[in-house]
């Protein structure tokens, strides 16, 4: 049987769509058909020459897996495709031919608890990953961090602090001599000794009473802090005192760490989430290195008792700090669940805890 009689009694259409001629983006319109088990691609333009584009048997043909909603291509062996957005039709015609198989992928789209499963185990899966995996890698980071990185961090967050926020302390030189003085006893006993922290003084500006820990062991204090705490000076070494203490446990750089490894998880688990979205993963991982977690802000305090009992300063100056940040700050809040940090009532009472605590451990006898 010729091809033309064949054509006379015309099949039933499987599909509309377009065919691309070989080696061309050309799109010309087009109807698939099966005849005799040949595939068919009939143009629907006018004129008989343009009827018959192309033909060729099911085994030299090649049909992409459906995926959503993309249209299917049927690739013939003489590298033309025919390109559909039917794919209900295409599936009916291979499910005749017994290939019902759809891919893996469109299972998943149109059987929703499939789907729905897919997504919980993805969720424990990151969760997993979360709680156990990253803590450790954090740590394994930290552990084989050289030196120059922390120097590097530190050099970059200062001039940018410096540029945008910071402007030269107003303190007068013998205010800040004797800051400094006190700061050096306090670092003393600190590990690494003095020389492993240097304190800087600056104006605050909109940061206003501060004082941060950097991760090589640059201290910066603001005016701001200074005028806060007024007379009362070994409240401004209990301060420094607490961040060297952030230091001391490299809280920052473990924060950093943390901040970069849930970025590369939701990367990982998001794909290609967009530059927009990776900015402020980035942007928002150094904004959560300069905080910290409630357990390293506990340590942090109870550092600060330890470092002011080894200069023979008051160890509860930093609890009458947390009260002058109730008085004149208005900073009552208490913890909760939901909360980052925790609140000035409770940690001024776990640093008096913990003051008596070492004096009960000090009037013991030895042996």
């Amino acid at each position: 049987m010729s091809m033309d009689s064949t054509l006379a009694s015309e099949p039933e259409t499987i599909a509309t769509g377009v065919w691309h001629p070989p080696h061309s983006s050309r799109e010309v319109p087009a109807r698939l058909l099966d005849v005799g088990g040949s595939l068919i691609v009939v143009s629907n333009e006018d004129g008989e020459e343009n009827r018959r584009l192309v033909w060729g048997v099911r085994s030299d043909i090649e049909i992409s897996q459906r995926v959503g909603s993309v249209p299917r291509r049927i690739a013939f062996g003489n590298e033309s495709v025919f390109e559909t957005r039917d794919n209900d039709a295409i599936d009916t015609y291979l499910r005749s031919r017994g290939e019902g198989r759809s891919g893996v992928i469109h299972n998943l789209e149109i059987v929703r608890p499939r789907l729905i499963g897919f997504i919980l185990a993805v969720l424990v899966l990151a969760s997993v990953i979360y709680r156990y995996a990253l803590p450790a890698l954090v740590e394994v980071a930290v552990l084989v961090t050289p030196p120059v990185v922390p120097e590097m961090m530190s050099a970059g967050t200062m001039k940018t602090l410096d540029q945008v926020t910071f402007s030269s302390s107003k303190l007068s030189a013998a205010e800040q001599t004797e800051i400094r003085d006190d700061f050096a006893r306090i670092a003393s006993n600190a590990q690494g000794g003095a020389n492993r922290y240097h304190l800087n003084f600056r104006d605050g500006g909109l940061i206003g009473a501060n004082a941060f820990a950097l991760p090589d062991g640059n201290l910066v204090l603001t005016d701001q802090l200074v005028e806060l705490a007024g007379s009362d000076k070994e409240m401004i070494n209990a301060v420094l005192g607490h961040e060297i203490g952030h230091v001391e446990y490299k809280h920052s750089l473990r924060q950093l760490y943390t901040a970069a490894g849930v970025a590369g998880l939701v990367l990982l688990i998001a794909g290609d989430v967009g530059s927009g979205v990776q900015d402020i993963l980035t942007q928002g991982g150094g904004l959560l290195a300069l905080s910290y977690s409630r357990q390293a802000e506990a340590q942090a305090d109870r550092r600060s008792v330890e470092l002011m009992r080894a200069a023979g300063k008051d160890p509860m100056a930093l609890s009458r700090f947390f009260d002058l940040l109730e008085m004149k700050l208005n900073d009552h809040d208490k913890t909760s669940m939901l909360s980052t940090h925790p609140g000035t009532p409770e940690r001024k009472q776990a640093i008096l805890d913990y003051v008596r605590e070492l004096e009960a451990k000090g009037r013991q006898p030895s042996g």
